[in-house]
């Protein structure tokens, strides 16, 4: 019998403005059916964590997070070894990986897209062991990134949000001797960011059209003085930064990035920042995940990921054949 587990974070922005309850029920009967057992817990806060901990090594097949990029985050860390599907509803504010596997942002759809999805698996990679799902920086571009988010969430004009994304970033950057070694090549930068992707940005809006590259890819903001910062992040807003000069981009699948004179750092990991030990060393691991991604929407590009046996997840819902 199919046993599915969905954890809600009640916290979310996305069910703070609906009824968090009728949004339990909504989903429970959604997913209910074909020899299934559906369990919908709405948690908050310790709760939530304690739950998504657990469902690594719980009796569900398939674990289903509603929530942000932390939320999802612990979900990737806690399937690790357990053979589990992770699928996810966006309700958090970046929601990068539901992103980049093109799930719905708005709440309906999103549930409607895991009944059609496809069971795929996807690349991860580890910081200093740990796992993560998307991006890894420090510096301006992890700033840049916040800063982004936040003038877009002001709903401001495009060259408004740009500056203002720019300068918010330059106040809380700093220049920085950095080493780097890719597969045991080293390089040298004076550089006021690093970003570490899991597989390349090759689509549009800072998104990988391939999620199963096997590699990782190295962005280094050098430094070239303020006026050429403030043009790399304009770029990065406007999706221009492949063809600033002063923004150079490594492939590997092992990075090791070493500051002088410094034991730790702040990073910035799917959106969570965090203080971290030298040296950063970042592995890819190859199809790491098993995740439900949806059908492109119309017009879309489709997510480039191998599927499992071309097994679509809505027949595996509606034969009541996942574990």
């Amino acid at each position: 019998m199919a046993q599915l587990l969905v954890l809600l974070n009640a916290n979310a922005g996305t069910l703070l403005d609906r009824d968090a309850e009728e949004v339990r029920r909504h989903i429970a009967d959604a997913l209910d059916g074909g020899g299934r057992t559906v369990e919908v817990r709405l948690l908050r806060g310790k709760e939530l964590v304690k739950a998504i901990r657990a469902s690594g090594t719980g009796e569900h097949g398939t674990v289903i997070v509603g929530g942000g990029d932390g939320s999802v985050s612990l979900a990737v860390q806690s399937l690790e070894g357990s053979d589990k599907t992770l699928g996810i509803l966006p309700l958090g504010t970046l929601n990068l990986l539901a992103t980049d596997i093109g799930m719905p942002r708005d709440l309906d759809a999103a549930i409607r897209a895991l009944s059609e999805a496809t069971v795929a698996t996807i690349d991860l990679a580890t910081l200093n062991g740990r796992r993560f799902h998307t991006i890894s920086g420090m510096g301006f571009f992890s700033q840049m990134a916040r800063a982004r988010e936040t003038a877009r969430r002001w709903k401001l004009w495009r060259f408004l949000a740009v500056a203002l994304a720019a300068l918010f970033a330059l106040r809380r950057s700093g220049r920085f001797e950095l080493d780097v070694t890719v597969d045991g090549t080293p390089h040298h930068f004076q550089a006021f960011a690093t970003l570490v992707s899991i597989n390349r940005f090759t689509g549009p809006g800072w998104r990988r059209s391939r999620l199963d590259e096997g590699v990782l890819e190295l962005h280094v903001a050098e430094d070239r003085g303020g006026l050429a910062l403030l043009k790399a992040g304009a770029d990065m807003v406007t999706d221009n930064w492949r063809d600033n000069p002063g923004i150079i981009s490594l492939t590997g699948r092992e990075i090791v990035l070493r500051r002088a004179n410094r034991a730790r750092v702040w990073v910035s990991t799917d959106g969570e920042l965090g203080r971290e030990e030298m040296p950063l060393t970042y592995n890819i691991v190859p199809r790491g995940l098993k995740v439900l991604i949806p059908p492109p929407a119309e017009g879309a590009p489709a997510v480039a990921v191998a599927t499992e046996a071309a097994t679509t997840h809505a027949n595996a819902l509606q034969s009541g054949s996942i574990s």
